[in-house]
Formats: C-alpha cells, sequence, structure tokens
C-alpha cells in the first residue's frame, strides 16, 4: 500500500505564491512518475503536471506553465508543486497522485493511488 499526503494548501490573493508538498510512505519503491491533478467546484478533475521520479521529465498542462513548478526530493519522498502568479481560475482542491506504470502521465488513468486533496483558494 501507498500513502500520499498532500499539505500547504491555503487562501492567497491573486498573484501570491504557495507551495505544495506531497510526501509519500508505504510501498512508493520502483514508482514511475507522480502527478498533481486539480479539481475545481463543478468541474472534472483535471491534469496540472507531472514528474518521472527517475529522469525528472516533466509535463504541464499549458494554463500554468511558466507559473507553476513540479519538484521532487529523493531524500524526503517528496514532490512539490511551486505555484507562482496564483489566478482565481488556479482555486481546487489539489491532488497528488504516484504512478508505477504507464506513459501518458497526463491522464488520471495511468495512477494507482491518490492523496486526499488539499484546498486552493484564490480570491481578493
Amino acid at each position: 500500500q501507498v500513502q500520499l499526503v498532500e499539505s500547504g494548501g491555503g487562501l492567497v490573493q491573486p498573484g501570491d505564491s504557495l507551495r505544495l508538498s506531497c510526501v509519500g510512505s508505504g510501498a512508493t519503491a520502483g514508482r514511475r512518475a507522480m502527478g498533481w491533478f486539480r479539481q475545481a467546484p463543478g468541474k472534472e478533475r483535471e491534469f496540472v503536471a507531472a514528474i518521472t521520479w527517475n529522469l525528472g521529465a516533466l509535463r504541464y498542462t499549458d494554463s500554468v506553465k511558466g507559473r507553476f513548478t513540479i519538484s521532487r526530493d529523493y531524500a524526503k519522498n517528496t514532490v512539490y508543486l511551486q505555484m507562482n502568479d496564483l489566478k482565481p481560475e488556479d482555486a481546487a482542491v489539489y491532488f497528488c497522485a504516484i504512478s508505477f506504470r504507464g506513459i501518458d502521465y497526463t491522464s488520471q488513468s495511468t495512477y494507482d493511488y491518490w492523496g486526499q486533496g488539499v484546498q486552493v483558494t484564490v480570491s481578493s
């Protein structure tokens, strides 16, 4: 079993920054990638960013390119999402996920375990 715990969410104003963290525990050895997804009220959950664990290859959805950065820390078994210049449309529950397989890390079906989610609110 794998456990993923997100933290770092909160209420910020437009233009502010937040850093989300996701700590993995349990049977995480052999992971292929980790990703961040988000779900706003009344909307489908959507891909935000992903990073392959060994090579560090990155993928982002277009709307966050240049503003968000995904990174990983091997020693801490943690993946981060640095979010800068936040906009009201970034408000959502953010989920991290881990994949032990797959090629398309933008697809939810590639991921095997999910965290519980963390709320990000962007409002003036």
